[in-house]
C-alpha cells in the first residue's frame, strides 16, 4: 500500500540512461530558473514604493530614479552571470568560481549566503504568492500561514520530487501565463495613460525635498529593498548541467531572454505606480490596485492576481532547481551529508529538496508568513554570491588569458564593485530590520560546513590501508569471539539464536536479567529441563530496569576480556506480521542495539523471526 501511495505522488523510480530525457530546452528552462526573478515584479517595486511612501510621500519623486538604478545593476549582474555560466558549465556558480579562483574561505562564504538565499527565496515566494490571494480574497486572512505551508509541503515539493522533467512542464504554463498577463497590464496602462487628459505622472509622484543625508539613508534602503527583484538571476549559473546541448550557449541566452523581461516588467510596473500614485494599504498589494485601476473587478483583475499567485508560488522551483544541486556539490566536496550528493529514484536530488522544504517551513512559522518581514532578510546573501562570483571571474580571466580577457576582467571586476557596494547598504539599511541575522547565520554556516569536511577527513585517515596493511591484518591469528544472547525466556526465537551464535563461536553466554528471585529461578528451571547446552547467566535486577544490567554485565565483560578479541551481542526480535502490532511489544532489544553500537570491540546483531499471523 505504502509503495502504491509513493508511486502515486512521485512516479516510478527512472534508469540512469534516462538522464538525457530529463534536460530541458530554452523554453522550459526559461519557466523553470526563472520564476523567482519574473515573479519578484509582484512585490519588488512596491517594496521600493512603501520604503519611500513612509514619510509623508517627501521622497515619492525619487522611485523612478531608484528603479533606473536597480535596472542598470540589473544589466551588470547579468552580463557577468553569463560569463559564470561559461567559465563553469558544470554548474556550481558562485560557489564553482570561488573554489576554483578564490579559496575555501570566499567559496564557503557563498554557498552559504546561496543556502540563505534559496530558503528564504522559497518562503518569501509563497508567503508572497498567499498575499497575492488574500489580496483578492479577504476571507482567506486567517489561514494565511496553513495555506503557506500546505502549497509548500503538497505541492513545490511533491512536484519536484517527481523531477526535474515532471516540473518543469507543470510549472511552464502558469510561468507563460503570468508574463503574459503582465506584459498586456502593463501594455494597456500605457496606453491608458497616454490617451487619458490626466497627466502621465501626477506632480505628487515628482514631488521630492532637497536631498540630504536622512533622505540619502532612507533612498539606499528603498534601493536595497528594490534588489530583492534581482535575486533569481545567479540561478541559471547554477544549473547549466540541467539544459539540453548546446548547454553553455542554451544558458547565456536564456539568461538574457529572463534578464529582458524582468526589466520591461520591472519598470513597467514601477511606472504604472507612479501614474496612480498608489499608497501603501494593508493585505493589499500593489500590483493588485495597479491591475483593479486598469481593469476593474473583471476577468482581467482575477486572472492576474491568479497568474500572480501561482508564479509567486512556483517562484520557489527557482529555488528548488539551484540548491539541490549546489548541495551536491558541496557534499561531493565533503562540506555536505554525503547523502545530499546522490540522485533519488527520480533522478533528482531528492535529499536536498526535502532539507529546502523543512528550512523554508521554519522560516514561515517564525515569521507567520509576513512578506515584508522576510523581505527584510533577503538580497544581502544572494549580493553576496554576486560579489564573491565577479571577483573569482576576475582572477579566472587573469590565470586564463583568454580572448578579450581584458574586457571581460574589466566588466566582472565592474560589477563586483557594483554588487559589493550594494551588500554595504542592504547590510547598514536593513541591518536592523533583519539583515543582521543573515550575517550572524553565514558564519554559522561557514562553521557547519568546515566540521563536516573535518569530520570526512577524520574518517578517511582512519579507514585508509597503506600499502601492505592490509595483508598484515589477514595475516593475524583467527580472531576469538565471547558471544552474549539476552532473552527473556526460552523460546523459539531464542532456540534460532542460539543455533546461529553457535555458529560464530563455542564460547556463548545466554544472559537473562530477572526482575525478581521467584522468575529467576523459574527460567532456571525451564534451561535445564530444555538443556540447550549453553549456559545461562542469571543477573538479578532488584529495581526492575533491564537494559542498564547488560550494559553493565558486557562492561565487565571488556573489562575481563583478555582471551577474547571481540564480544558479540546478538539480539534475538521477532518481527510482527502488521505494522501496527508493533505497537504492542516492548522496544527494548532497539534501544540496546542501539547503545551498545557505541561500545569499541563489541559487535552488535539482530536475529529476526518472523511471525506469520
Amino acid at each position: 500500500m505504502m509503495r502504491f501511495i509513493r508511486r502515486f505522488l512521485i512516479g516510478r523510480p527512472l534508469h540512469n540512461q534516462e538522464m538525457g530525457h530529463e534536460k530541458l530546452p530554452k523554453w522550459q528552462a526559461l519557466a523553470t530558473f526563472s520564476s523567482d526573478a519574473l515573479s519578484s515584479v509582484a512585490y519588488g517595486p512596491e517594496q521600493v514604493m512603501l520604503t519611500l511612501a513612509i514619510p509623508g510621500l517627501i521622497a515619492y519623486g525619487y522611485l523612478g530614479p531608484v528603479a533606473i538604478a536597480i535596472l542598470i545593476l540589473l544589466a551588470v549582474v547579468t552580463i557577468s552571470y553569463v560569463q559564470v555560466a561559461r567559465a563553469n558549465p558544470g554548474g556550481g556558480g558562485s560557489y564553482s568560481v570561488a573554489i576554483q579562483n578564490l579559496g575555501e574561505l570566499p567559496a564557503l562564504t557563498a554557498a552559504a549566503a546561496l543556502f540563505a538565499d534559496y530558503t528564504l527565496t522559497v518562503a518569501v515566494s509563497v508567503s508572497a504568492g498567499t498575499a497575492a490571494l488574500i489580496s483578492a480574497f479577504p476571507e482567506l486572512i486567517p489561514y494565511e500561514v496553513h495555506i503557506d505551508l500546505c502549497v509548500l509541503f503538497f505541492v513545490l515539493m511533491l512536484v519536484n520530487l517527481r523531477g526535474v522533467k515532471d516540473s518543469s512542464t507543470t510549472f511552464v504554463y502558469p510561468t507563460y501565463a503570468f508574463i503574459l498577463g503582465i506584459i498586456a497590464l502593463i501594455g494597456v496602462g500605457i496606453y491608458h495613460t497616454l490617451t487619458n487628459s490626466a497627466p502621465v505622472i501626477p506632480p505628487e509622484s515628482l514631488a521630492k525635498q532637497q536631498l540630504d543625508w536622512s533622505l540619502f539613508f532612507l533612498l539606499l534602503r528603498a534601493f536595497a529593498n528594490g534588489c530583492s527583484s534581482m535575486t533569481g538571476v545567479e540561478a541559471i549559473s547554477n544549473g547549466v548541467p540541467m539544459f539540453k546541448e548546446p548547454q553553455v550557449r542554451n544558458a547565456s541566452l536564456t539568461t538574457y531572454w529572463m534578464s529582458a523581461m524582468l526589466g520591461i516588467m520591472f519598470i513597467g510596473i514601477s511606472f504604472l505606480i507612479m501614474h496612480f500614485h498608489l499608497l501603501p494599504l494593508e493585505n493589499v498589494t500593489a500590483l493588485s490596485v495597479v491591475a483593479e485601476n486598469i481593469f476593474g473587478r473583471g476577468f482581467m483583475y482575477y486572472y492576474i492576481q491568479v497568474t500572480t499567485m501561482l508564479v509567486l508560488y512556483l517562484a520557489a522551483n527557482t529555488a528548488y532547481n539551484g540548491l539541490p544541486p549546489l548541495l551536491s556539490i558541496l557534499a561531493k566536496d565533503g562540506y555536505m551529508p554525503r547523502y545530499l550528493g546522490t540522485r533519488g529514484e527520480r533522478l533528482n536530488f531528492s535529499n536536498g529538496i526535502i532539507l529546502l522544504s523543512v528550512f523554508a517551513a521554519l522560516l514561515i512559522l517564525i515569521y507567520q508568513g509576513n512578506t515584508e518581514h522576510l523581505i527584510s532578510l533577503y538580497a544581502i546573501g544572494v549580493f553576496l554570491s554576486f560579489t564573491i562570483a565577479q571577483s573569482g571571474m576576475v582572477v579566472h580571466w587573469l590565470k586564463e588569458k583568454e580572448r578579450w580577457w581584458q574586457a571581460r576582467a574589466v566588466l566582472n571586476g565592474l560589477g563586483a564593485i557594483i554588487t559589493g557596494i550594494v551588500v554595504l547598504i542592504i547590510a547598514v539599511t536593513k541591518f536592523f530590520y533583519g539583515a543582521w541575522m543573515v550575517m550572524v547565520f553565514i558564519p554559522i554556516v561557514i562553521m557547519i560546513f568546515r566540521a563536516i569536511r573535518s569530520h570526512y577527513n577524520d574518517i578517511a585517515e582512519q579507514l585508509s590501508l597503506s600499502t601492505g596493511s592490509f595483508e598484515k591484518i589477514l595475516a593475524l591469528p583467527r580472531a576469538t569471539n565471547m558471544v552474549v544472547v539476552p532473552i527473556a525466556s526460552p523460546t523459539r526465537v531464542v532456540a534460532e539464536t542460539l543455533r546461529y551464535a553457535r555458529s560464530l563461536s563455542e564460547n556463548v553466554i545466554a544472559l537473562h536479567i530477572a526482575t525478581d528471585e521467584e522468575e529467576g529461578r523459574r527460567i532456571e528451571d525451564k534451561w535445564s529441563t530444555w538443556n540447550p547446552g549453553v549456559e545461562l547467566v542469571t543477573v538479578y535486577s532488584p529495581y526492575r530496569l533491564v537494559v542498564q544490567p547488560v550494559l553493565d554485565f558486557i562492561s565487565e565483560l571488556e573489562i575481563h576480556k583478555c582471551n577474547y578479541d571481540y564480544i558479540t551481542v546478538i539480539i534475538p526480535e521477532f518481527e510482527t506480521k502488521k505494522w501496527w502490532h508493533i505497537l504492542l511489544h516492548n522496544q527494548t532489544g532497539w534501544i540496546l542495539r542501539t547503545l551498545l553500537i557505541l561500545r569499541e570491540n563489541v559487535v552488535v546483531t539482530t536475529i529476526p523471526y518472523h511471525l506469520k499471523k
